[in-house]
């Protein structure tokens, strides 16, 4: 008999892992209206992932609905996150630029959010956000 219980609570946790990231949604105070902003937070704290931002910007003079985010993490440092990633890395006045700055509660999160391309005049321009921990 406790073989099989052994047995049972190593299935349960083998095909049910324990959550290794929070998943935050928000929105926008400013900006289009509907505008979303999604993320994970590791489990550790310490590095800010998935960031997903569902809404429109300014493309060649144009409004354009958009669902974008980095490939890569930004770093949290004493709950706050300061970064710009740029996608392609070396990809100039053509890539991609996530501009973030956030400051990370236990249940809230607040800050700004840009993203641009310089070169194709691109622009969500700065978006106010807050979330909450799902």
């Amino acid at each position: 008999m406790k073989t099989l219980i052994t047995l049972t609570a190593f299935l349960i946790l083998a095909f049910n892992p324990a959550k290794n990231e929070s998943t935050w949604i928000g929105s926008f105070s400013n900006g289009y209206k509907g505008a979303t902003i999604s993320f994970d937070i590791t489990a550790d704290g310490k590095r800010l992932e998935n960031l997903t931002f569902k809404g429109y910007w300014r493309c060649s003079g144009r409004t354009e609905q958009i669902t974008m985010g980095p490939d890569k993490s930004y770093a949290i440092q004493n709950g706050v996150v300061t970064g710009v990633i740029t996608e392609p890395e070396n990809g100039g006045s053509s890539a991609f630029r996530f501009d973030l700055n956030a400051v990370v509660g236990s249940k809230t999160a607040s800050g700004t959010l840009r993203i641009n391309i310089n070169a194709l005049s691109c622009d969500t321009y700065l978006l106010k956000w807050t979330a909450q921990k799902k």
